[in-house]
């Protein structure tokens, strides 16, 4: 008997050292061991005694037959929802058969159990035992039945201590009856925690990441408390608003899906600001602190001569004009005097339509003043006096204000911008009596085509 002391010892230590880091509360292995007492006094029996079964259940001095050693051992697997299911083994010496005296008589048992726990997962457990097993007292053994209950105390999730009581009621005629009671330490053991953060598998959402016990294992890189499987920035402290991402720019949008993090902007820009508020957000405006068209880039087009008209669209883009001319200057009625009081001077040939060469300057004068105009269109009218018929003065007033625009067309003004017409001896500016008048009413006018 002192040798299987001994190897109970060895043996307990061993399973202590081994499983002395296991952690998880739920680990299904567990190892108790302690030491029993075996009192037969209170049985209810005729073998030897009968009587209440707890009149002196608590008289230990007189009644209970303890072994001063490690004298129990047990090994149980949890089966699930509160069950366990082991086989316990223990020893002792009897030297008190009820209020008998007897001569160191061996004990010996070997039980199975079944054990349910009253609460679950707290660190005090009541429980109830059933089971069978056989005993020896000596060298005569019996079958047993039996009952008993327990309480167990953890102070941590894998070491506590057992108190448990147990009736053990014998089939057989010269078996003894008895109450066996335990006082135990419990290690729990055997649940596998592949990622070493304190949460073994079976309960870890995330087993092969080391994480935290309020996420289920799982873990929180950037620790601002939402877990890295629900965090769109798991490395970047963030706000639940945010969706674990951070706002640096203080602007309400994410600084992942923000354009310009570092800035304070608009969410129809992703987060950029629109400085100039052309609607361009800076970082695509090459002018952002000027308002510009998409079209330019941003950037306001560029108005040379500064009459308001851009120069994509001034058709006198380095000469002031209005916008009602598309940036060309107007032609005043200061100019359009000027105009005919040049046109007046074209000199033809007698009774034709060739323009006489002492023209030339007046027309040069003439063209010069149609090209700072280069958007405005003009009528040159032919007209004579009334000397001779009517058809023909028209038709050499048509022939020298063709001749006219033929000239200035020649020179580089656009045909489109030219017309004529004539209109002989209808339209006269001075009375056809005199001379003087008839030299008047014989003209070329260059009038502006109001549209």
């Amino acid at each position: 008997m002192k040798n299987l002391g001994k190897i109970l010892v060895v043996f307990l230590l061993f399973i202590g050292v081994n499983n002395a880091n296991a952690q998880d509360h739920n680990n299904p292995w567990q190892v108790s061991f302690g030491i029993n007492a075996i009192d037969v006094f209170p049985t209810n029996s005729d073998k030897p005694y009968s009587g209440d079964w707890f009149a002196e259940y608590f008289n230990v001095t007189d009644h209970y037959n303890i072994l001063p050693s490690i004298s129990t051992i047990s090994v149980s697997r949890h089966v699930g929802d509160g069950f366990s299911v082991g086989v316990r083994g223990s020893l002792n010496r009897i030297d008190k058969l009820g209020d008998t005296e007897v001569d160191d008589l061996s004990h010996y048992a070997v039980d199975g159990t079944i054990k349910y726990n009253l609460v679950k997962e707290s660190w005090f457990q009541p429980y109830i035992e059933v089971g069978g097993g056989y005993t020896w007292i000596d060298e005569i053994g019996a079958g047993t039945l039996n009952g008993g209950l327990g309480l167990n105390f953890w102070f941590t999730d894998n070491i506590g201590i057992n108190v448990q009581s147990s009736y053990k009621h014998v089939f057989e005629d010269y078996g003894v009856e008895h109450f066996q009671h335990l006082l135990g330490l419990n290690i729990k053991f055997g649940g596998t925690d592949t990622d070493g953060d304190g949460i073994y598998d079976k309960d870890d959402a995330c087993p092969e990441v080391a994480g935290l016990e309020q996420f289920n294992g799982c873990p929180d890189s950037d620790g601002d408390g939402i877990e890295d499987s629900k965090d769109a920035c798991p490395n970047e402290a963030g706000s639940l608003d945010m969706n674990g991402c951070p706002d640096s720019d203080g602007d309400g949008i994410a600084d992942n899906v923000d354009e310009c993090p570092e800035v304070a902007g608009l969410a129809e820009f992703n987060g950029c600001p629109d400085s100039d508020g052309d609607g361009i957000s800076d970082n695509k405006d090459e002018c952002p602190n000027e308002a510009g068209p998409a079209e330019n880039n941003g950037c306001p087009w560029p108005d040379t001569d500064g009459d308001g008209v851009p120069d994509k669209d001034d058709l006198c883009p380095e000469k002031v004009g209005t916008v009602a001319n598309q940036g060309c200057p107007e032609v005043t009625e200061e100019v359009q005097a000027a105009l005919n009081s040049y046109a007046k001077t074209i000199l033809f040939d007698t009774g034709k339509s060739t323009i006489k060469a002492e023209s030339e300057q007046v027309l040069k004068d003439i063209i010069a003043i149609l090209q700072q105009y280069p958007n405005s269109r003009f009528m040159i009218e032919g007209h004579t006096d009334s000397t001779g018929s009517d058809a023909i003065n028209e038709k050499i007033s048509k022939e020298r204000a063709g001749a006219v625009e033929a000239y200035l067309e020649n020179a580089g003004i656009p045909s489109d911008r030219l017309e004529s017409e004539g209109y002989g001896e209808s339209k006269p500016i001075a009375s056809n009596r005199t001379a003087d008048g008839r030299r008047q009413n014989r003209r070329v006018e260059i009038n502006l085509i109001k549209e």
